[in-house]
């Protein structure tokens, strides 16, 4: 089975120097891939996001927001920091049906500076979320779900050891590296 890959972005407009548009990059979540952790919602369960239904809902993940809790320890869809404008499944193995979706956007650095120190500071142990709404769980009773249908609707920033994934990361895009030093692929669009 040959994959191809997925890239979605929003056009936003150049602005040189905009001082409320900090630009970041991310690798929100693996797919194909058990979680580590039960995420919220998920009722203790770990889960897995289906490749088939992570292309489906890719779309939906453009024009959401970023959003953290003061003690970067989980969600709060009221503090939204930020707005996703790219999304791309990079499968982690050519031919499989295993990936992770890396994002980018912007944070809005003047109306959180203070976050945007916190966020600096601690790059090297913070990572992303995802945030879904309409999942569909073929089989409630397994171990771990396979979630084969839902909406993106959003996604926080948090420490990696509260997330799902804890190989999750999160850096503001001064040189778009990763934490371990990898360069993110650029999407196409």
């Amino acid at each position: 089975m040959k994959l191809q890959l997925e890239a979605m972005a929003l056009a936003m407009p150049e602005v040189a120097k905009h001082p409320n548009r900090l630009p970041f990059r991310g690798m929100l979540t693996l797919v194909g891939v058990p979680s580590r952790h039960s995420p919220s919602g998920a009722r203790g369960h770990r889960v897995t996001l289906s490749y088939k239904a992570t292309e489906m809902a890719l779309p939906s993940l453009l024009g959401m927001a970023l959003d953290y809790s003061p003690a970067m320890d989980g969600h709060d869809a009221r503090r939204k920091i930020g707005i996703i404008t790219d999304a791309e499944i990079q499968p982690v193995v050519p031919d499989t049906t295993t990936g992770q979706i890396s994002v980018a956007g912007f944070l809005y650095a003047r109306d959180f500076p203070e976050v945007m120190q916190e966020i600096r500071a601690g790059e090297t142990v913070l990572g992303m979320s995802y945030e879904i709404a309409n999942a569909w769980v073929p089989d409630v009773e397994a171990a771990v779900w396979i979630i084969t249908k839902f909406t993106f609707t959003g996604a926080a920033v948090l420490r990696r050891d509260k997330a799902a994934y804890p190989e999750t990361w999160l850096v503001i895009d001064d040189s778009a590296k990763t934490p371990e030093g990898h360069r993110l692929a650029a999407s196409t669009t």
